[in-house]
Order: C-alpha cells, then sequence, then structure tokens
C-alpha cells in the first residue's frame, strides 16, 4: 500500500509528519529521515489496529499530483 505524507518542518528543527489518508495518524522526529521512519511505523500499526478491527483499510486511489515551476 502507498500514502501520502506531509513532511513539514518544525520551528524548532525538527520535522512532523501525517497522512491524510489515515486520520489522526501522525508522528515526528528530529530530522526528515527519522519523522519518516517514525511516521512509516505509526502507518504500519494503525493499518494493522483497523485489520484486527475488521475494518476497511482506507485507500488513495484516483490521486493525482501537479509539478509546477517555480520562479
Amino acid at each position: 500500500m502507498r500514502y501520502t505524507v506531509v513532511l513539514e518542518q518544525e520551528d524548532d528543527g525538527g520535522f512532523s509528519a501525517s497522512v491524510p489518508a489515515l486520520p489522526g495518524c501522525h508522528s515526528q522526529g528530529d530530522t526528515r529521515g527519522e519523522a519518516m521512519a517514525n511516521v512509516r511505523e505509526a502507518i504500519e500499526l494503525y493499518v494493522e489496529t483497523l485489520r484486527d478491527a475488521g475494518e476497511p483499510i482506507p485507500t488513495e486511489a484516483g490521486k493525482e499530483f501537479v509539478e509546477i515551476e517555480a520562479g
């Protein structure tokens, strides 16, 4: 499964990460890499919890991305 992660740098220098398709699925880390590793674990636990409860697993079907050049 693939999920979009929104990664934001915090004022204190750390990073926060959230997963829009999984409400309440957030994590953080001191570095970008740490935040991504932590949110990956959070996603795995989130999906496992849904699976154990017999709930449907959210997907991101139909998501599109647009790239532009800024400048």
